[in-house]
């Protein structure tokens, strides 16, 4: 779990990871220099809670060399990725998901649907990824097939191919999951496993233009590597060009593009 400032989050979202049937898990918590009490709040959990490994930068790195700080402590063959407002909402989820894994060899990693949840816990709606491994390549140009806060790779796949591109500020877990297919098959359970907390303080919603841009540099890279690179690109450029409409304008709008996009997409 990379965080940051967002104490008053993470009770339900460790309690998510407690919740799981599958009781052979360390939870590693990657703090990137919070300022609020989110030292304090993990403290106490530490107390009652020995299978949790905290460790704290001094100062905020940004999110793809957090995630690497606590990748690089795992010691599990498999890991599962957690956002600090994302909490899962399937006990079972590890289980399932280390019972493919471990039934198929071929496949490198796999993911789950979410449920888009308001600050206030209220369901926005939800949906699926695309399930099958030659469905997840055909749209891997387009969006990220995979959502971060369901999935679950082998550690040996993750380490093989870099971890997290620290280079990369924003979008770092698309291109994370572009390098596993190419070394692997991916999947993705019709299941719903994580919520996803849609507020003002997500990354893609407070620095959508670099978000975007990040992506649309991203995908570029993986040229011929996929299909469908040039409707892509195209499908990438105007989602840049969105990002600077007036603030007012993708205020009463994101949420219905995002809805869209999903739709469309998973």
């Amino acid at each position: 779990m990379g965080t940051y400032n967002r104490a008053h989050l993470l009770d339900k979202t460790i309690k998510s990871v407690c919740a799981q049937t599958l009781a052979d898990w360390e939870l590693i918590i990657a703090d990137d220099g919070s300022t609020d009490a989110t030292p304090r709040i993990v403290a106490q959990w530490r107390e009652k809670e020995p299978r949790i490994v905290y460790v704290r930068n001094d100062h905020n790195q940004g999110i793809s060399k957090n995630y690497n700080t606590g990748l690089c402590l795992a010691r599990g063959e498999f890991i599962a990725m957690i956002d600090d407002d994302d909490p899962w909402c399937d006990a079972h989820k590890l289980e399932k998901q280390i019972a493919f894994l471990n039934a198929h060899p071929d496949h490198v990693g796999c993911g789950g649907g979410a449920i888009v949840i308001d600050p206030g816990g209220h369901e926005l709606y939800r949906y699926l990824k695309p399930e099958h491994d030659k469905d997840i390549r055909a749209r891997m140009l387009f969006s990220n097939p995979m959502a971060n806060s369901t999935t679950i790779f082998r550690r040996s796949a993750g380490q093989g191919v870099g971890w997290y591109d620290e280079s990369i500020r924003y979008s770092g877990d698309r291109d994370f999951w572009l390098k596993m297919g190419l070394i692997g098959k991916l999947y993705n359970f019709p299941a719903y496993f994580s919520y996803y907390t849609m507020s003002g303080n997500n990354t893609s919603v407070l620095k959508i233009r670099p978000h975007l841009k990040t992506s649309l540099m991203v995908m570029r890279r993986y040229k011929g590597k996929y299909p469908g690179y040039f409707l892509a690109l195209l499908f990438n450029e105007l989602q840049y060009a969105y990002s600077f409409l007036p603030l007012f304008i993708r205020a009463n709008i994101h949420e219905l593009l995002a809805r869209l996009k999903r739709r469309v997409l998973g």
